[in-house]
């Protein structure tokens, strides 16, 4: 266990060193203050909390951005060792490949969860402050966002690892991470839609569709995060779909956390393959 915290600390470090906790931070700041301007501009009657509108749109920029940051955090995990010749040194050390693995995971989502909590929290702190404070229970829901958004990014750093140990060469290891983010955060979506288009006795739609949808563990976490707000009042037909979904609720992240196990496994045993 000593092994494993040591490599993990070790990831942080690199991470700080890298500039890699700011970069990510400040990405996710200014996008989120961006869309914190957006929807703190006047418009029509809206019949919920605008910190509620904020995080609804906060938990669609996290589809996008944090799964990218995730899969560029761990792209090299890997891969990145054997290139720079250190793999055989890492796998020398007293602590089992899996550890290895382990470390380094838990050192790259502590990252990721502090760019997110950086990011995102202040981004929630400004849009409560700038509606005058509102409702406090609403800044739970930022909260709730920030949990969810690490879960996502943990899911994404583990599939990274194994493009990461499937590979040889950086840059091979990053075409894989962007084909992976491209598949399951862009193309994935427009299979699904040209599945329902092409549906024409709606059997897809009502049976197979709902399935593929929570399967994909951005769609899920999508899903988790509208259905935990009112979702109508910012005008989503998420909130109305989720009732004919197999999983609704807290069940849906569920999807992202078995895929983290999977991949997490699957890479391990690459891993074990691998001779530096």
């Amino acid at each position: 266990m000593h092994g494993v915290i040591t490599i993990a600390a070790t990831e942080i470090r690199i991470g700080l060193r890298n500039r890699w906790i700011i970069l990510s931070s400040l990405i996710l700041l200014a996008f989120a203050l961006i869309l914190v301007l957006l929807g703190s501009a006047p418009g029509g009657e809206v019949k919920t909390d605008a910190v509620t509108v904020v995080v609804a749109s906060l938990s669609t920029l996290s589809v996008y951005l944090v799964p990218l940051i995730a899969l560029l955090l761990s792209y090299d995990a890997i891969a990145g060792e054997i290139d720079r010749g250190t793999l055989q040194l890492v796998l020398a050390s007293p602590v089992s490949r899996g550890a290895v693995l382990v470390g380094k995971f838990l050192g790259h989502v502590a990252v990721l969860a502090i760019a997110v909590s950086f990011g995102y929290g202040i981004a929630g702190l400004v849009a409560f402050l700038a509606n005058g404070g509102g409702e406090a229970v609403a800044l739970i829901g930022v909260g709730r966002l920030i949990a969810s958004s690490t879960i996502l990014g943990a899911t994404f750093i583990a599939i990274g690892y194994i493009a990461s140990a499937s590979v040889r060469q950086t840059g091979t290891a990053a075409a894989l991470a962007i084909a992976i983010w491209l598949f399951a955060v862009v193309l994935y979506d427009l299979a699904l839609l040209g599945g329902l288009l092409a549906s024409q006795d709606g059997f897809f739609a009502r049976t197979v569709f709902p399935w593929l949808l929570v399967f994909n563990p951005a769609d899920a976490f999508r899903l988790y995060n509208m259905s935990a707000i009112d979702a109508l009042a910012v005008g989503s037909n998420l909130g109305g779909a989720g009732s004919a979904l197999p999983l609704s609720g807290l069940a849906t992240m569920v999807s992202p956390v078995a895929w983290t196990a999977i991949a997490l496994g699957l890479s391990t045993f690459i891993l074990k393959r691998v001779r530096p």
